[in-house]
């Protein structure tokens, strides 16, 4: 019998490697470990899907129990906004899971769409967040008020995805003259509001018009210094306004892809020394910091499943080696 006190649960022994097993100190094999001891079922889903070959059936299931009867979508999907309300914000985010599976379009898109007509602004544009139950939490830096504005930081990234896979919907329309007039306006910038604008002006129908808009966006980018360039010296370009420290963006950061607009923003010198940043930035256990204030333990830890699925998708598009 236990020792009054003791615990009758036996010691855990750490993990063994099995004979067969990728390279244990690869970068991939880390970051699976990583994924598979961490990360919540959804990120689980995707990484076998980008990493392992895995089917997209069951990422559209894990993704399906964050989806609310209006369509919409809500219970912490986007880690930093907790409860079960539907958000644009979750919504959001769940449009980019559909999309890396290929299954963002159909009865899907109808009834998102549906749900993105019913929370729209006036101006025909999306909030980033909604008035929902009393009490649920959400970060500090994503506030939560009765009557919020259209915002190009939700509206972009969704009309670019919906643009990208061919969906059209009556919504569409006005949210689409939105994303022009916001991201052709933008004259001192956020970095996340450029990012946003890219999301957009990547997938927009009217390739000429976003290529000039692109190329007004890079310009100001370098003017303002709103990109690390050289990342042995992060101490010359200062953390935007509002950021937490260490808070900087990166040419990978808006150049996610080698196909993105922002991509001739950064000449391959630059790209290069940002992609190594990224690339050195796994941690021990094999995932990737959240470079966000951080405010509650859960949220965090959540978030970091998808920065470690970003970082490695963004070396792979880029042809850098995982293992």
């Amino acid at each position: 019998m236990a020792e009054s006190g003791a615990s009758p649960l036996p010691e855990i022994p750490p993990p063994a490697t099995f004979p067969g097993t990728p390279d244990s100190r690869s970068p991939l094999a880390r970051a699976e470990r990583f994924v598979w001891l961490t990360a919540r079922v959804l990120e689980q889903r995707l990484f076998a899907y980008h990493f392992r070959g895995g089917d997209p059936g069951p990422v559209e299931i894990a993704l399906d129990a964050y989806r609310n009867e209006d369509g919409g979508y809500g219970h912490a999907l986007e880690p930093e906004l907790r409860g079960p309300v539907s958000q644009p914000l979750h919504t959001a985010c769940a449009l980019r899971v559909l999309d890396a599976v290929g299954r963002c379009g159909g009865q899907r898109a109808e009834r998102v769409c549906r749900y993105l007509t019913s929370v729209s602004t006036p101006d025909g544009a999306l909030p980033a967040t909604r008035a929902g139950r009393s009490g649920d939490p959400a970060a500090p830096f994503v506030p939560v008020v009765a009557d919020p504005p259209g915002e190009l930081l939700v509206t972009g990234p969704v009309v670019g995805l919906l643009h990208r896979n061919d969906v059209w919907h009556a919504w569409l329309f006005r949210a689409t003259d939105f994303c022009w007039q916001a991201a052709e306006s933008l004259v001192s910038p956020h970095p996340y509001e450029v990012e946003a604008a890219l999301a957009f002006l990547d997938a927009a129908p009217d390739r000429p018009r976003a290529q000039a808009a692109a190329d007004r966006l890079g310009r100001l980018v370098r003017e303002q210094c709103l990109a690390v360039l050289d990342p042995d010296d992060l101490g010359g370009c200062p953390v935007p306004p509002g950021h937490g420290p260490g808070e900087h963006r990166f040419p990978h950061d808006y150049a996610r892809d080698p196909r993105s607009l922002a991509r001739a923003w950064f000449t391959d010198d630059e790209m290069a020394r940002s992609l190594d940043f990224l690339a050195a930035g796994q941690e021990g256990d094999g995932g990737w910091p959240v470079r966000r204030r951080r405010w509650a333990p859960v949220p965090a830890l959540e978030a970091r499943g998808r920065v470690t699925l970003d970082a490695l998708c963004t070396l792979r598009a880029y042809g850098r080696p995982l293992g």
